[in-house]
């Protein structure tokens, strides 16, 4: 599916600025913190031993995770009463603040629906108030017509290797950077180093965006 023609149609692009198109989940926000708290005054516990969601959902003391079905129910609840409480990833703010002096910056998201406001609001509050774009499915197909829209240099970051393959196949010129800000995760994350820069703190990936786009 494609993302929301009004998201897409509604975000500004300069027509020669630098471009930084951001997700949130691990890379924004730290999800599995956030919705391990929510889960947990249901009295399901989050064991991060893989790298998947609903498969790391149990009740306490069991060996099997919890089916997917109710797994999604809890993610669906999650982002109707619970998102709001998502820490932030330490550095990010400020990276992108520095960062939106120079160039633009849209965020690019994966979120179910009903979650829009509540995702919005806490991008607000937590100092990343820049256009939303609610997606559903591969991001490339947005990215590359957000980069479209620009002839200054583009850059994509995200935690999914499979979302930064998207990217590069239907807009290889733009930079890719995958960044896991769940330090549980990092060793679990499925990574393509020779294809995406690979960098899981923002300080550092900061620097990496600016000499890509900047240099």
């Amino acid at each position: 599916m494609k993302p929301r023609l009004t998201d897409l149609q509604a975000c500004p692009i300069s027509p020669a600025a630098p471009l930084v198109i951001v997700d949130v989940d691990e890379v924004l926000a730290q999800f599995m913190l956030g919705f391990g708290a929510f889960i947990s005054r249901y009295g399901f516990e989050l064991r991060v031993d893989r790298f998947a969601l609903f498969q790391n959902i149990y009740r306490p003391g069991e060996t099997e995770h919890l089916d997917l079905i109710a797994g999604k129910a809890l993610f669906d609840d999650f982002f109707r009463d619970g998102a709001e409480d998502l820490p932030p990833a330490t550095g990010a703010a400020d990276a992108l603040a520095d960062l939106s002096t120079r160039a633009e910056v849209v965020i690019l998201t994966n979120a179910p629906e009903h979650g829009r406001l509540a995702r919005a609001q806490w991008l607000k509050t937590h100092g990343f108030d820049y256009p939303l774009i609610i997606n559903t499915g591969p991001k490339g197909p947005a990215a590359a017509e957000l980069a479209a829209r620009t002839s200054g240099r583009a850059v994509f970051i995200d935690d999914l290797l499979p979302q930064l393959e998207s990217v590069a196949e239907r807009a290889p010129k733009v930079g890719r950077f995958q960044m896991v800000s769940d330090e549980r995760l990092r060793p679990l994350a499925p990574s393509a180093p020779d294809r995406h820069v690979r960098i899981d703190e923002w300080p550092l990936l900061k620097t990496a965006i600016e000499e890509r786009l900047f240099a």
